[in-house]
């Protein structure tokens, strides 16, 4: 087959994109906007023979590509992966939001059916859920019922993406929040864990630095015994590779974790990790309460509260009938792989 894919050169992407190459002998259109970032992978990877780069933008129609790459690509490619997506939470960065999530989701989706496409894999986030308690692998209603502008830009790609099933066959993947290698730890992400472990880190040294006190306790608002849904992110590319043969048309598949880490025990392996066991989490503070550092650092984890102040249940029975009979087995991630994936993050 020929795979046509965006947001390879992203952490997810990479993976999937090596994984592709490892395990098939598929073809490889990748859409880039740094070549020279994108070549240097490619020389990496010894795939030259395997890979074409076409540069472009998913904030344009078409990409931006001229007509000769157009004619070249249109009716040669059997599978179109969007996985470019900006994983920012920020309400004031809205309008950049919408233009790379939904507008580069329109585009790609326009794009892969004027070159005849024939299956369409959106890889959006689990996170589509908003407020509700219960994941399901089914849309969500457009009704904002979500925590900010990425989850809802989310849920409006995914409408979009499936109001082309008459045109091609159009399935959606929902990963949750996705880590580093479970047999490495290797991460190149600067989001989610990564930049909740970066904050404490920031922190930690800036406190030691300049406190009196170096036993002083520092408080996290947020829930001990609710959890945080990881997944590692060559589990999420495993399943990726593996719905070129599998997956169905119309369906979605939540990509998590059925026994996820409670905040409580994730912020242990974090302070093991950072050797400081002066942070506690603490349910909630009333105004006045917190002190200047405390205030300070949930200020600079705030953009994480919507997730670190509940626990989401998903069901995930779409994606254990994909990994029925591959090798793939269904996801146990234990405390154990958790401390190594952290630890790899700060180089222990």
């Amino acid at each position: 087959m020929t795979i046509f894919l965006t947001g390879s050169t992203g952490f997810l992407g990479g993976k999937l994109l090596n994984n592709l190459l490892e395990t098939t002998d598929h073809n490889l259109y990748v859409l880039v906007r740094d070549i020279d970032k994108a070549n240097h992978l490619v020389t990496e990877l010894n795939a030259h023979n395997r890979i074409q780069l076409f540069k472009g933008d998913i904030t344009q129609p078409s990409f931006g590509l001229d007509a000769q790459d157009i004619d070249e690509l249109t009716g040669k490619v059997d599978i179109f992966y969007h996985l470019a997506a900006l994983v920012k939470f920020d309400e004031e960065l809205r309008d950049e939001i919408f233009s790379i999530n939904y507008d580069g989701t329109k585009h790609a989706l326009d794009f892969a059916k004027a070159l005849h496409v024939k299956k369409f894999f959106y890889i959006s986030t689990a996170y589509t859920v908003g407020r509700r308690d219960n994941g399901i692998e089914n849309l969500y209603p457009m009704d904002g019922n979500i925590h900010n502008p990425y989850e809802e830009s989310k849920v409006n790609s995914e409408h979009l993406a499936l109001s082309y099933w008459d045109v091609m066959d159009v399935s959606i993947f929902r990963p949750s929040i996705i880590v580093g290698d479970s047999k490495t730890g290797e991460a190149d992400s600067s989001f989610t864990l990564y930049g909740f472990m970066r904050a404490l880190d920031v922190f930690k040294r800036r406190v030691m630095r300049n406190s009196s006190n170096p036993n002083r306790i520092y408080h996290v608002v947020g829930s001990k015994e609710s959890t945080s849904n990881f997944v590692p992110v060559n589990y999420v590319a495993d399943i990726l590779a593996v719905a070129a043969k599998k997956a169905e048309a119309g369906v979605i598949y939540n990509i998590t974790n059925p026994n996820p880490s409670t905040n409580y025990r994730l912020l242990t392996l974090i302070k093991n990790a950072l050797d400081f066991n002066q942070l506690e989490i603490i349910e909630d503070a009333a105004p006045g309460t917190l002190t200047v550092e405390e205030e300070r650092l949930n200020e600079m984890i705030r953009v994480f509260n919507a997730y670190l102040s509940r626990s989401f249940d998903f069901d995930d029975t779409n994606t254990q009938q994909l990994i029925s009979g591959t090798h793939i087995k269904h996801l146990n991630m234990s405390d154990e792989t958790t401390q190594m994936i952290i630890d790899a993050y700060f180089g222990l």
